[in-house]
């Protein structure tokens, strides 16, 4: 097409291209699989294979203007750069026109998130409250490390969130940072707007649920929108603020770290002062950085996984050092052991024709909570094999944490 002109990255431009870029955007064909993940956007939006291939990566694309499709692939490459948890920007495509001439929308592309659900398709099934506040701590925690690396969103919303599994609870990802902005570090004015404005968008959008009648019954909008903003601020504070701790305790200072580990933020510089006649220890946090359990966990075995995940596994991981004959080898030893004749041992056992519903992780994870409950029904611990395989019989073909997997199959 004369005049057409993508920019991104360079392993995608082959099969971009190959996308109908001469037809709106709202006319390309669409799987009906992918269609109902797609969340609601004020853009034209559409989820699509990079070809008919059920392997092939999948892309989101939206229609927009070239000022702000520009503005937000720079922002999510930054983004993907510090490590926050968003989506993958792909692709520019600008000079877009039909057949006949006409000039159509510059679109963005970014890869589909695997395993990744919208809140309306979540909050539209059988959830529990408990789940509920699950996903309000999840984006409160997104809001919370957004703000630590100096982004100012403008625009927190469910809509502009992905929620994944991320063993009990969820993890949420940033999908949408058009309005976003980044600063050397953010003013409490500016922290403090970006509040407002998730306050005002969660309640409107359960708000929208609940006249849909598909809101759970009880859950009332409002106060489920001041839940987020309390949530944020209450972590808010225990991340930047300083902690009175006791002199007398010799742990004082170890035990604050650890509360910062075991919610999963790595604790890179610290300052520690005496205050007060009585010669209080007064913590304070400076330079803390998100995924603490994740980067233990990569730097040990090589896989990625959710924060929560990551410590449930390393928890695994630990039971198994703690078998092992002393004196005991070097962590890392125990670790690529663990991997192998544990993790990898149980997500093997699942038949190909059940893989991609869940999440290896995840799975990993359910397993073992699916070990504890039949444990718990036998009044004896039954095997780490026989809760897979129970899973494997009477869960997992059952379940899907996604309308489409890595793989692309269904």
């Amino acid at each position: 097409m004369p005049g057409l002109r993508i920019t991104g990255l360079a392993e995608e431009m082959s099969s971009l291209a190959r996308l109908p870029w001469s037809i709106p955007l709202e006319e390309w064909p669409e799987d009906a699989t992918l269609t109902e993940m797609r969340g609601i956007s004020r853009h034209i939006v559409r989820l699509v294979r990079a070809s008919h291939d059920h392997d092939a990566d999948i892309y989101a694309v939206k229609e927009t203007v070239a000022e702000f499709a520009n503005r937000e692939y720079a922002t999510l490459r930054e983004l993907n750069a510090r490590l926050a948890p968003c989506v993958e920007p792909v692709a520019v495509i600008e000079g877009r026109t039909t057949v006949d001439g006409d000039e159509l929308p510059v679109a963005l592309a970014t890869h589909y998130l695997p395993f990744s659900l919208p809140y309306r398709v979540i909050l539209s099934g059988s959830i529990t409250p408990h789940e509920i506040t699950n996903m309000a701590n999840a984006l409160a925690l997104l809001l919370v490390r957004l703000h630590l690396l100096g982004f100012w969103w403008g625009d927190c919303s469910l809509s502009n969130t992905l929620f994944r599994r991320d063993a009990d609870q969820y993890a949420a990802y940033l999908v949408d940072a058009e309005t976003g902005e980044f600063q050397n570090s953010l003013s409490d004015g500016q922290r403090e707007h970006d509040l407002e404005i998730a306050l005002f968008n969660v309640a409107a959008e359960l708000e929208d649920l609940a006249i849909a009648g598909v809101l759970h019954p009880g859950m009332d909008p409002i106060r489920a929108s001041e839940g987020v903003i309390r949530r944020y601020r209450r972590l808010w504070k225990m991340l930047k603020e300083p902690q009175t701790l006791d002199p007398q305790d010799r742990h004082a200072v170890e035990k604050a770290m650890r509360t910062l580990q075991d919610l999963g933020f790595a604790v890179e510089e610290v300052e520690v002062s005496v205050v007060g006649a009585k010669g209080e220890l007064r913590f304070t946090p400076k330079l803390v950085a998100a995924g603490y359990h994740q980067q233990r966990l990569q730097s040990l075995v090589g896989i990625t996984t959710e924060e929560l995940q990551a410590k449930r596994l390393l928890a695994s991981l630990d039971r198994y050092r703690g078998r092992e004959s002393k004196p005991l080898p070097p962590i890392e030893e125990s670790a690529h052991r663990w991997y192998s004749e544990v993790f990898l041992h149980v997500v093997n056992q699942v038949p190909e024709d059940l893989r991609g519903r869940v999440e290896p992780a995840q799975m990993f994870h359910e397993i073992l909570e699916h070990r504890w409950y039949l444990g718990e029904q036998a009044g004896r611990d039954l095997g780490l094999d026989h809760a897979t395989q129970e899973y494997i019989t009477t869960i997992l073909p059952f379940r899907t944490d996604s309308g489409v997997n890595e793989s692309g199959r269904i």
